[in-house]
């Protein structure tokens, strides 16, 4: 992982075992280190609650010898946001438009082929099972992430009903709209450097309370795999400032192509119900593409026998 990321790595790899107020200032300060960073530890805990002394003893037991050390990390963290703008100069700056075009094109290929090759074939399986069965699927990705999860939320819903959306700023209302969840459940948690201490927050609450956990995240060492029973892994790393997000966005196609053979005519139906709904009310014109009848969400060579 990229080094500015450092403090950030290390709250996620601690976070399941910390105390609960260790856990207040870790999620402040993963969520809102850039103002963090300017805090003393009597204001970081004066605005959380917290004693100061909590705080000296949150950064002791993350690795620093103490508070200004840390303090120092998130500077570094901080830095690490122009520093990428710097690297991207460096690297593209005397490029064509061309050249960068190729460039990043090629490094998505990388990082697709890097997924094929490391993706958990039974993982996902798993996967497939498991949300086809929960009596409801609860999806939640934020900031990058956020149209990740929208996509995946989007086509389950043709796939199969109770599919809920969780895109909520707030913490609390996170866990309000997660309030039912259960063992007959299933969460989807989609992070990705820089991970959302958010995501990790509701993930923890679904996998208390006995719900089927899956993580859609970058590598074995990411803090989204601390509440998850199954784990896909997909490369995204930095290309300049933005997050890439092809290889991710591969294997939620590909969980979608799968569940749809998984039930072709359950599909089928509702996509049916769907067009003459459209037709009903006039939302499309009559010159669209009837993807019905052309069946493309099924019309792959791994499509199953009748």
């Amino acid at each position: 992982m990229i080094q500015q990321y450092d403090i950030l790595s290390r709250i996620g790899e601690r976070y399941e075992k910390m105390s609960k107020s260790h856990k207040v200032i870790a999620g402040y300060i993963s969520e809102h280190y850039d103002q963090a960073v300017f805090m003393t530890a009597a204001k970081l805990g004066e605005t959380l609650g917290i004693s100061e002394s909590t705080v000296v003893r949150f950064a002791m037991s993350i690795g620093y010898d103490g508070y200004p050390q840390l303090q120092k990390a998130l500077e570094d963290c901080v830095k690490g946001k122009l520093n990428s703008v710097q690297r991207m100069d460096a690297k593209y700056g005397k490029s064509s438009q061309s050249e960068i075009l190729t460039s990043v094109m090629n490094a998505d290929m990388e990082k697709l082929q890097h997924t094929i090759d490391n993706l958990d074939a039974a993982a996902f399986e798993s996967a497939v099972a498991t949300i086809l069965e929960a009596e409801n699927v609860y999806v939640m990705g934020l900031r990058s992430n956020e149209p990740l999860a929208g996509f995946l939320q989007f086509y389950l819903n043709m796939i199969r009903g109770n599919v809920i959306l969780l895109n909520t700023t707030s913490v609390s209302e996170t866990f309000e709209q997660m309030i039912h969840i259960n063992e007959r459940d299933c969460f989807i948690g989609i992070s990705f450097p820089r991970y959302s201490m958010r995501t990790l927050k509701a993930m923890e609450f679904a996998n208390d309370r006995n719900a089927k956990v899956i993580a859609l995240t970058d590598s074995i060492h990411s803090p989204m795999n601390l509440y998850s029973s199954c784990n896909l892994l997909a490369r995204s790393d930095m290309v300049s400032i933005v997050d890439s997000l092809v290889a991710p966005l591969s294997v939620i196609n590909a969980l979608v192509v799968a569940m749809c053979l998984k039930r072709p005519q359950e599909v089928k139906r509702n996509l049916e119900m769907l067009e003459e709904t459209w037709n009903n009310y006039q939302v499309y014109l009559n010159d669209e593409i009837n993807f019905i009848d052309d069946e493309p969400m099924l019309n792959y060579s791994l499509r199953r026998e009748d």
